[in-house]
């Protein structure tokens, strides 16, 4: 199975594809126990379908270029390769590219009911929302970025769709007060909606060399491998929650 990328509501013909903390010892440990709480909810909330044909969960990456993958062929970018990580620890998911370059909060929170779509067989199991860093580069009002945020979550919420929150860190140029504005915004909804909070999507990646495409920005494919092995973890147990909710 390949990941599948959504078309943008301004480009419905497009149909390209696609679309941590890491650690050892207890840590692994949990993330292996929590790898098989999921497996096992999967089969449950499938009743009469083996493992090896259970439906895949759908997950759905909601974001702007960073989720999109630009710059990256279709098979590097942030959802193929969260796929791919996911289905080799045995997990049977589809990652729905829901990234669109450039977007903003506002932009995310215009789209978000086209994404989902109308109908429970629309709808994601789950979601993961990474939004804010084109409001931040823009130097846009982090009170508004905020209002946006919480108008997706709100949406994600009333549909019961669960959330992991990828958060997002402001340039240090925009000012320190800037800054703490901004990165307050992500901590402040997770608490208000009760979901988890990955805190800075680009942690590992930002700044370092190598990891970065020449904009300074936007992540390389072994950026992207980084990103993903650092979030998985969270991401496991998002799918561990969307799981347990098909079980009857």
């Amino acid at each position: 199975m390949t990941s599948r990328r959504l078309p943008s509501p301004n480009n419905p013909s497009a149909k390209s594809p696609a679309k941590s903390f890491g650690g050892y010892g207890c840590r692994a440990w949990a993330i292996n126990a929590a790898v098989a709480g999921v497996i096992l909810a999967m089969a449950f909330a499938w009743p009469g379908k083996g493992a090896a044909v259970a439906e895949p969960i759908r997950l759905l990456a909601f974001g702007d270029s960073l989720t999109a993958g630009y710059g990256l062929a279709p098979a590097d970018a942030f959802p193929a390769q969260l796929q791919r990580a996911l289905q080799a620890k045995g997990l049977t998911v589809e990652v729905i590219n829901g990234g669109v370059s450039g977007d903003t909060t506002a932009g995310g929170r215009n789209r978000l009911a086209w994404t989902l779509g109308s109908g429970d067989a629309a709808q994601p199991a789950a979601a993961i929302v990474e939004l804010g860093g084109n409001d931040a580069l823009r130097g846009l009002d982090p009170e508004a970025a905020q209002a946006n945020l919480d108008a997706i979550l709100a949406e994600l919420q009333r549909r019961r769709v669960p959330v992991l929150l990828a958060g997002m860190y402001a340039p240090p140029n925009l000012g320190a007060d800037y800054t703490r504005r901004f990165k307050a915004i992500y901590p402040r909804l997770a608490e208000k909606y009760g979901v988890r909070l990955y805190p800075f999507f680009l942690d590992g990646v930002a700044g370092v060399p190598g990891m970065t495409q020449p904009d300074g920005i936007h992540p390389t494919a072994a950026g992207v491998t980084e990103i993903v092995r650092r979030i998985t973890p969270d991401v496991v147990e998002l799918l561990r929650i969307a799981a347990a909710k098909g079980v009857k």
